[in-house]
């Protein structure tokens, strides 16, 4: 499996000899594609996002490694879900195992979530695999109002949830909260894991 910088890997075999297809060739395709839709212009969507210009540019020519807080402000600015910055096609079955899947870092804490599966046209949810270790906060901004998340801990124990209003859990607990207002992960052990799934209503 090949690593494409930041973290984000062709889950595909032999992956890294393919010209096209890798993530950051989705997340190019995805942004162009979204942008045009929106009708806006790099400018003004690089504005809206908070970001530079020169930086929307080079995740447009798939030649940028966009790290999570990134993608997720430009979601936000287009008004749609994370997931259709980074989805790619599948087949009728998928089987992603552990460790694979296209896999995004955060820039500024101990995180790494994996997009399991994009919600098909009018489903509007996403499945992530989340793993963190202790030592840094994944400050989340809000999401496309509406959005509300779903957590269940598989491993470890996770402090998550609005800001003022977190939560511990435990393997096998789960919690949901809404997720267009400021919130956080916080790994409390090594080897925390835990499975997202967001909705978009």
């Amino acid at each position: 499996m090949t690593d494409l910088g930041d973290g984000a890997k062709d889950p595909r075999p032999g992956g890294g000899n393919a010209p096209t297809g890798l993530p950051r060739d989705w997340v190019a395709s995805a942004l162009r594609r979204e942008r045009t839709r929106a009708g806006l212009s790099l400018s003004e969507l690089a504005k809206r996002a908070g970001i530079a210009k020169s930086t929307l540019s080079q995740l447009e020519a798939a030649t940028g490694n966009p790290g999570i807080e990134t993608l997720w402000a430009l979601a936000v600015a287009l008004g749609v879900p994370f997931s259709v910055l980074v989805e790619s096609p599948g087949p009728a079955v998928t089987v992603i195992r552990a460790g694979e899947g296209p896999t995004m870092r955060a820039e500024q804490a101990s995180y790494a979530g994996t997009l399991l599966s994009a919600g098909p046209s009018g489903v509007r949810r996403d499945i992530y695999h989340g793993a963190m270790e202790p030592g840094s906060v994944r400050a989340s901004e809000p999401h496309i109002p509406g959005s509300v998340e779903h957590l269940i801990v598989s491993t470890g124990r996770l402090l998550a949830g609005p800001d003022g209003e977190r939560v511990e859990l435990d393997p096998g607990d789960y919690m949901s909260y809404r997720g267009d207002v400021p919130h956080a992960y916080e790994a409390l052990v090594p080897g925390t894991t835990f499975v997202l799934v967001m909705q978009h209503v």
